[in-house]
């Protein structure tokens, strides 16, 4: 099997570089940025398709994911990830959601928050970004693979590394690394307030608003802010969060802030997927890197199997 070097520690390119290993290829990770430190870790993370086309793609790479999370859910409790009822709600009604086809039931729900005329619910997996990341981190060293700090100014150039193979998952970074001026930050600040009792999440497209529990704390987010670099926490931002929240869990008021968190998601026209010579290109996955993640991954795999048969 062939070396190949991934280029991302965030979600989406542990991911391809366990799947990578798993297929029997020689991996190594280079990235500026650690797990902990990626835009990855700041994510809710509930898996839902959201700032992520094109839609046919998106649907069918989503829809692998959920079955994976599912199935990580059911035997691997260390993975931090769980299948949690929640619902959407709308202030106006709405069809089905373009993704139904991902999900193995979705259904319409009667009883909803004040100021809300239509909604539905389904079982979700979410992720516990923190625990989740040191899990993938694990199994790439369990597989075999290495994780190296590493600024680069451009992609590996194979003649130099011995590599045969380099995937690209540099999520934002790729505006710099792919000379792609087409992705672009999309700034998420949330807040993560103490556990309350709370057990489903919720949802409102506006803003967006989200409500997401986790074992220790609730992710409450959102903001959606295109061309946004900052990383720094607005104080009136997150007092506007928590108002509409509270809308949809009036029980928050209660709840103590613990911290503040902001996320720059790589929003790109739609998510590159695609083998370019020795390069596999993997980004632009915007909100939804978590909920692509297990999808892009097995398609990367398809690709660099691709690349090898080619060389032969």
């Amino acid at each position: 099997m062939s070396r190949v070097i991934v280029v991302g520690a965030g979600v989406v390119g542990l991911t391809c570089a366990v799947r990578l290993l798993e297929a029997g290829h020689r991996v190594d990770v280079l990235a500026r940025d650690l797990p902990l430190e990626t835009t990855s870790a700041v994510a809710a993370a509930i898996w839902y398709p959201y700032r992520a086309l094109p839609q046919d793609r998106v649907t069918a790479w989503s829809a692998t994911s959920y079955a994976a999370f599912a199935a990580l859910a059911a035997t691997s409790p260390d993975a931090g990830v769980a299948m949690v009822e929640g619902t959407e709600v709308f202030k106006e009604r709405t069809a089905d959601p373009w993704w139904v086809a991902a999900v193995p039931k979705l259904a319409r729900v009667t009883r909803l928050p004040d100021g809300f005329v239509d909604g539905w619910t389904f079982a979700t997996p979410v992720i516990e970004m923190p625990v989740y990341l040191g899990w993938l981190r694990g199994r790439l060293d369990e597989l075999g693979g290495t994780l190296t700090r590493l600024n680069l100014r451009e992609l590996p150039d194979l003649s130099d590394t011995g590599a045969d193979l380099v995937v690209n998952a540099a999520g934002l970074g790729a505006r710099l690394l792919a000379s792609d001026p087409s992705v672009v930050p999309v700034r998420g600040q949330v807040l993560y307030v103490e556990q309350i009792g709370l057990d489903r999440w919720w949802l409102e497209p506006t803003g967006p608003t989200y409500v997401i529990p986790r074992s220790r704390d609730i992710v409450v987010g959102g903001t959606n802010v295109e061309g946004e670099w900052s990383r720094t926490p607005s104080p009136e931002v997150a007092d506007g969060i928590l108002e509409r929240a509270r809308l949809l869990v009036p029980s928050l008021g209660e709840a103590r802030v613990l911290r503040h968190k902001v996320g720059l998601r790589p929003v790109r026209p739609a998510v590159r997927l695609e083998r370019a010579g020795d390069v596999v290109h993997c980004y632009g996955h915007g909100g939804a890197g978590v909920t692509l993640s297990w999808g892009c991954a097995d398609e990367v795999v398809a690709l660099a199997q691709e690349s090898e048969r080619a060389s032969l």
